[in-house]
């Protein structure tokens, strides 16, 4: 360690260089690994809070909960316990006076089932009839506020915003929670229909009934429009980038060992093991790592701060510490790479040329 700190010191403006590409590599795997997690959380936030096990659909909706009806002679044959929840789902845009339109995915559900007693209310108050929803933070953000009266789609009649609450969005977009009654007329469907689906905190839950999928809560979510792209593409993505800093920290060791091979011949010479010379260069290229991904990370957390609410970028601790340690193994195995030639070198032949 000492002979690693004692070079660096000596040579700053090569082992800064280092250090710089260690940051921006590290600052670009931190951001995306941070959107990408964002993004998946906007797709999924609402499916987590509904603390949802199983999804049971319509057999020829795709697996997709949009595209699935169930009929009520359907769920009268389903046996649904204090742990089942009909749900529908149905786009929609909403507007209202003064306000920006939009894009939203409306959630119907019923008052004295798990889903609608167990969402969190972060102002307001949950909806007591037809004409009243509760609606996803991002609606506040965008300026709607407490008592406006929103318009869905083209429907006549508007909805009084009752309440908002956090961290609701399915497929990007905001949720606005109300009845199954206003999900049948957003959806244009008699009341022949009763829901999407069926959503249970059971995980033992698997009706037979004809006509009727379940999917587990994984199934479902890899099933979301973009999702399972979205994650591969991001995943590549940081994996890619990885191998890049991998090869250029090989690539800036490598030259850096080829200069220093007569220092390292006079250094064997006197009679300082190989294995010495080694640990000094992984050392070097450690500390090298460690001080780009601690500059990265400080970035990181500038950036956060300065991004507006509605760039989707989130973290998670165990996502975060698996892609430090990744590029701290990069690191390492990029380091190994020019251990091979202070191996080698022969202090008559490098001291004698």
């Amino acid at each position: 360690m000492f002979l690693a700190l004692r070079e660096i010191r000596h040579e700053k403006l090569r082992y800064g260089l280092i250090v710089g590409m260690v940051v921006l590599v590290s600052y670009l795997v931190f951001v995306l690994s941070g959107l990408a997690y964002g993004l998946a959380q906007q797709n999924t936030q609402a499916i987590s809070s509904w603390g949802t096990s199983k999804i049971a659909l319509n057999s020829d909706a795709n697996e997709s909960l949009s595209q699935s009806l169930l009929t009520t002679a359907t769920t009268d044959k389903l046996a649904l316990s204090d742990h089942e929840a009909y749900i529908g789902q149905a786009g929609v845009v909403a507007k209202a006076a003064g306000q920006p339109k939009l894009s939203a995915q409306f959630v119907g559900l019923q008052a004295h089932q798990f889903v609608a007693r167990n969402l969190k209310v972060t102002s307001g108050q949950r909806p007591a009839t037809a004409r009243q929803i509760l609606v996803d933070d991002s609606f506040h953000d965008n300026g709607y506020r407490l008592g406006d009266r929103v318009q869905l789609n083209a429907t006549a009649g508007k909805y009084t915003i009752v309440g908002f609450t956090h961290n609701a969005k399915l497929s990007v977009a905001p949720v606005i929670y109300g009845s199954l009654g206003t999900w049948r007329t957003l959806s244009h469907v008699t009341a022949n229909f009763k829901a999407s689906g069926v959503v249970s905190n059971d995980a033992h839950f698997a009706p037979k009934t004809a006509g009727v999928q379940t999917l587990t809560r994984q199934q479902f979510i890899n099933k979301l429009p973009g999702y399972s792209a979205q994650n591969t593409t991001f995943t590549f993505m940081i994996a890619f980038l990885m191998v890049i800093a991998m090869v250029v920290i090989a690539v800036f060791l490598y030259i850096l060992t080829m200069q220093k091979l007569p220092n390292y011949a006079v250094l064997r010479a006197q009679g300082i093991p190989a294995s010495v010379l080694v640990k000094t260069t992984i050392s070097q290229a450690m500390l090298l790592v460690v001080s780009g991904l601690v500059i990265g990370a400080l970035l990181t957390a500038a950036t956060v701060l300065a991004l507006p609410a509605g760039v989707p970028m989130s973290f998670n601790l165990p996502l975060l510490a698996g892609v430090t340690v990744g590029i701290l193994l990069t690191g390492v195995i990029g380091a190994l790479i020019p251990v091979r030639l202070i191996l080698r070198v022969d202090p008559v032949s490098v001291i004698g040329g």
